[in-house]
């Protein structure tokens, strides 16, 4: 798989700038609220970061989408935490989302449509044609089991610290298992569909 075809893999996903807008407005929420444990302080922080995000990205025309997704994600999480008056449940959206995700990949590896065939297929040029070949819809399915076990394992870890309230640790640990291993799931996906043998289109 070619440099370029790598770039298109990490774009399908957000690419850096989506991970950068998931990451900083937890960040933000995290320390606001630890500062003097205003919960509607740190909300309102939480948001503004994500709406400056959101403007910068607009600035430099980036896709609505993008940007669109990032702002109304952070929105979510602060109005469950709002509407609770619970600081914890800021990352109530974020757990149901990732059982979400891995849930539906899950599904589509078991019924033989890795999710990542279905996204990837069409950016690399493959379309669907690569359920015709053995090797590439083998590769698609092992690639998308990182992501089941990336989706279940910050469940596994996670929700435990969310029944016991703990916000500190539920936060920082949200923030680990976010962007590095996102980045992680990311190239184990990449050098697993690079190292199979590439579908020829015509």
């Amino acid at each position: 798989m070619a440099q370029e075809d790598k770039a298109k893999v990490l774009a399908a996903f957000g690419g850096h700038k989506g991970l950068l807008d998931a990451g900083v407005p937890s960040l933000v929420f995290l320390i606001a609220f630890n500062l003097d444990h205003k919960l509607n302080r740190a909300i309102i922080a939480a948001v503004i970061s994500a709406g400056i995000l959101g403007v910068i990205r607009l600035l430099r025309r980036d896709t609505l989408r993008h940007v669109a997704s990032g702002f109304f994600g952070v929105l979510i999480c602060a109005l469950f935490a709002a509407k609770s008056g619970n600081a914890v449940n800021f990352y109530l959206p974020k757990l149901i989302t990732n059982l979400a995700y891995g849930s539906a990949y899950l599904l589509a590896n078991l019924v033989g449509w890795p999710l990542l065939g279905i996204m990837l297929g069409p950016i690399l040029g493959e379309n669907f044609e690569w359920r015709k070949d053995p090797a590439r819809k083998k590769a698609y399915i092992r690639a998308s089991w990182i992501w089941v076990g990336l989706f279940f394992g910050r469940i596994a870890v996670q929700y435990p610290l969310y029944r016991a309230g703990k916000v500190n640790l539920l936060g920082t640990v949200n923030l680990a298992m976010g962007y590095p291993l996102f980045l992680a799931a990311a190239w184990g996906s990449w050098l697993v569909i690079k190292n199979a043998p590439k579908l020829k289109v015509d």
